[in-house]
C-alpha cells in the first residue's frame, strides 16, 4: 500500500467500533483499528496472521477468502491474555475479501456475542427447568383424575386421600408462579433504588412474631438478640420483609427439631451497612454448594427442598432484592453446626 492508501485505511479502521483486522495477500496482520490491536496485542501488526488468530476454523476461512473466496461468518469462542477474561469470549468473525490497491486483502470484524449466548442458554436453562418443576405435579394431577374417572369413582375412602394430593400439588404449582412472579418484580424494579425511611428492627421483629407459630409447629425456636440500636435506612418495607421472611422460613425448614434460630440486626465491622444476621442450628451446608445456593432452581437436597414447599427460587428473589437496595448476601456454613445468612445494607 502506499502512503495515502495506508492513512485512509486507519481512517476507515478508526471509524469502526467493532475490533477489525486487516490481513494481506501474504497473510500478514497489516492493520488494525485500536479495538482490534487491544484484541490481538500491538505487537501482532505486521506478524503472520496465524501467529495472533490460531483458530483452525477462522484462519481456513482466511485462506479461502485469500484465495478468491466469498464472505464468511465464523463464531469462535477466543481467549486472549491482553483481555484478561476468566473465560473464554464468543465472537461471530466476518471474514470480507476486499481489494485495496489492487491487492487482495482480507477484513476480519469481530463481534463480541457472549453475552446474546448467554442469555440464550439462559432462557433454554429457564424454561426446561420450569418445565421439569410442573411436569411431575401435572403428571401427578392427570393420574389422579383418570384414576377417580375409573377404579376409585365409587370408593368414598380413596377420592378422600386422592383429593388432599391433588390440593398439595395445586398449591405446589401455585407457589411456583407466585415466585416466578415475584422474582420478575424483583428484576424489573431492580434499578429503582429505595428512598423510604424504614425501620429495620421493628420489621424484623414483626417477620418473626408472624411466624412463630411455624416455627412452634417445627419444633424450632426463634429468637431475637439483643440489637444496638440503628437509625431507618432507606429501603423498601415490602421486599425486606420478602427477604427476612425468606430466610427465617429456609432457616426453620433445616434447622433440627429442638435448635432455635437467632435473628440479629446491627451495623456491620464498618459501620457503613446494615447487617442482618438469620443463624440456624442445622446440619449445615457442603463448601461446593454455597456459591450456587442463589442460582434459579438450584438445591442442595431437591427431593427435601419439592417435600418442604420448596420451589428452588427463594434465594433467588432474595439476590435480586438485595442487588436493588445496593447491598450484598453472605452465606456461610460449618457441617454439623449450622448456617449463618448476612444481608448487608447500606445505611445511607
Amino acid at each position: 500500500m502506499d502512503q495515502m492508501n495506508s492513512r485512509e485505511l486507519g481512517e476507515v479502521l478508526g471509524a469502526v467500533p467493532l475490533p477489525l483486522v486487516v490481513i494481506d495477500p501474504d497473510g500478514r496482520i497489516a492493520a488494525a483499528n485500536a479495538p482490534g490491536a487491544d484484541l490481538l496485542g500491538a505487537e501482532q501488526i505486521g506478524r503472520d496472521h496465524a501467529i495472533g488468530l490460531r483458530q483452525p476454523a477462522l484462519l481456513a476461512a482466511i485462506q479461502r477468502a485469500l484465495q478468491g473466496g466469498g464472505p464468511e461468518q465464523i463464531r469462535e469462542q477466543i481467549r486472549y491474555e491482553v483481555l484478561r477474561a476468566p473465560h473464554a469470549i464468543s465472537y461471530l468473525v466476518t471474514v470480507t475479501p476486499v481489494r485495496i490497491a489492487s491487492e487482495t486483502m482480507v477484513i476480519c470484524a469481530f463481534e463480541d456475542i457472549t453475552e446474546r449466548e448467554f442469555v440464550t442458554q439462559f432462557r433454554r436453562d429457564f424454561i426446561a427447568n420450569i418445565s421439569h418443576e410442573l411436569r411431575s405435579p401435572l403428571t401427578a394431577l392427570v393420574g389422579i383424575i383418570e384414576t377417580l374417572e375409573g377404579p376409585a369413582r365409587d370408593d368414598p375412602a380413596a377420592r378422600t386421600r386422592f383429593l388432599k394430593t391433588m390440593k398439595a400439588e395445586a398449591a405446589r404449582m401455585s407457589r411456583l408462579v407466585r415466585d416466578l412472579l415475584s422474582l420478575s418484580q424483583a428484576e424489573a424494579r431492580e434499578r429503582e433504588r429505595p428512598e423510604m425511611p424504614v425501620d429495620i428492627p421493628r420489621l424484623v421483629a414483626g417477620v418473626v412474631d408472624a411466624l412463630r407459630p411455624v416455627a412452634k409447629t417445627a419444633g424450632v425456636t426463634l429468637e431475637i438478640a439483643e440489637n444496638t440500636p440503628v437509625p431507618p435506612i432507606p429501603a423498601d418495607a415490602d421486599q425486606i420483609t420478602q427477604v427476612v421472611q425468606n430466610l427465617v422460613e429456609n432457616a426453620i425448614k433445616y434447622d433440627r427439631r429442638g435448635k432455635r434460630v437467632t435473628i440479629a440486626v446491627l451495623p456491620d465491622d464498618t459501620g457503613d451497612m446494615l447487617r442482618i444476621d438469620i443463624v440456624d442450628q442445622g446440619q449445615g451446608i457442603e463448601p461446593q454448594h454455597l456459591p450456587r445456593l442463589t442460582e434459579r432452581f438450584y438445591r442442595v437436597d431437591p427431593s427435601r427442598s419439592r417435600g418442604q414447599g420448596g420451589t428452588g427460587l427463594g434465594l433467588a428473589i432474595v439476590k435480586h432484592i438485595i442487588h436493588r437496595h445496593r447491598g450484598r448476601l453472605g452465606i456461610a456454613s460449618t457441617l454439623g453446626e449450622g448456617t449463618r445468612v448476612s444481608v448487608f445494607l447500606p445505611r445511607g
